[in-house]
């Protein structure tokens, strides 16, 4: 079994985060989105994986996760170029899957549970697809599952105006090579994209062996910065432990905090769940609960609440900063004065 972790994607709903950096390296918990996806593969055996990189900073990709060892695991990377979908980027791995059974894995999507049990299913029910269905509120976002009356999968609809169903298509997907020959006879959608669902679709029309399984516990497709922070809490919530490698001078920890190496902790209260990232400052500070620090950031006489503040930032003098996803080495600053002073990229939002 190989896997693929899809990398590409423009990104616009997390912009200007993504006009930095791929969509999935924003990280959640301080480890990227895509980073998730990769442990959970590696986690279920599978260890040669390929990631499929598209035109947004596809360098830093490479150069975070290098040749995978790492992270226990042995990764090729594959270039998309122009993003033309899902499929044209799955059909770009034949030669890497050869004769292999396959899982794609959408690098902004994850799973509370992870894919283990569904990849159970897939191998020992001898399936030449299998996908993984989520009922949601808002299905006209998604690729949408179609039933017959005995609730067996009988088609696919791609992003539909009136919903069939309110099952959508979560981002990972079980192949035998089969699918590669499916996809080779594709035509582009309305929307100019060579679509997962359509393949399938035509596997199933055509008598292939294609089942599906509801996702247990959450899934969430991290493409929006609210997205990114219900994440965030949700993965805080849940492995969060009382963890302190740094120094905490005349600071009080309340509940699971995890403080890393170098961090210094001076006059603050941190409450959890939380994640402090190395070689921070902190300095007569409140933060927490549902936050994330990243690495190598400066806090001074704030208050930081349920928010992901990445790598490098200074904030200072701030009241409240609640619900924030902060850039990597952004500055927030305060002035003793009464006017607000902004220096403020494209498509950035500001609420004062």
């Amino acid at each position: 079994m190989k896997g693929i972790i899809l990398h590409g994607g423009a990104g616009t709903r997390l912009r200007p985060l993504s006009f930095s950096g791929p969509k999935q390296l924003v990280p959640v918990a301080n480890k990227p989105v895509s980073q998730w996806c990769l442990e959970d593969l590696v986690s279920c055996g599978i260890t040669e994986i390929s990631i499929v990189l598209g035109e947004t900073f596809p360098e830093l990709v490479r150069e975070y996760y290098g040749d995978g060892s790492r992270f226990n695991a042995n990764i090729t990377y594959i270039y998309q170029g122009r993003p033309l979908g899902i499929a044209q980027a799955v059909g770009l791995c034949r030669e890497f899957v050869s004769n292999e059974s396959f899982v794609v894995y959408l690098g902004d999507n994850l799973l509370q549970k992870g894919i283990g049990k569904y990849l159970e299913k897939f191998s020992t029910e001898d399936f030449d697809a299998m996908v993984l269905l989520k009922e949601v509120d808002d299905p006209t976002r998604f690729g949408v599952a179609v039933f017959d009356e005995n609730k067996k999968l009988i088609g696919l609809v791609e992003k539909p105006k009136k919903p069939p169903t309110n099952y959508a298509l979560v981002g990972v997907y079980f192949f035998k090579p089969v699918v590669f020959d499916i996809i080779d006879e594709l035509k582009p959608s309305w929307r100019g994209e060579y679509e997962i669902t359509d393949a399938i679709h035509t596997m199933i029309k055509e008598g292939f062996n294609v089942g599906y399984e509801i996702v247990e516990g959450w899934w969430l497709d991290t493409g929006k910065k609210d997205d990114i922070l219900q994440a965030n809490a949700l993965i805080l919530d849940e492995q969060a432990v009382q963890q302190v490698e740094g120094d905490l001078l005349d600071s009080r920890l309340e509940g699971r905090v995890i403080v890393k190496g170098g961090a210094k902790i001076v006059k603050s209260t941190l409450r959890g769940p939380l994640i402090i990232g190395e070689n921070c400052h902190i300095e007569n500070s409140f933060i927490g609960p549902y936050t994330s620090i990243g690495n190598n950031c400066r806090i001074e006489n704030s208050r930081i609440e349920f928010s992901v503040v990445l790598e490098g930032s200074f904030i200072e003098n701030v009241e409240r900063l609640d619900e924030s996803l902060i850039g990597r080495y952004a500055k927030v600053i305060k002035n003793t004065g009464k006017s607000v002073k902004l220096h403020i990229g494209d498509y950035s939002e500001v609420e004062v």
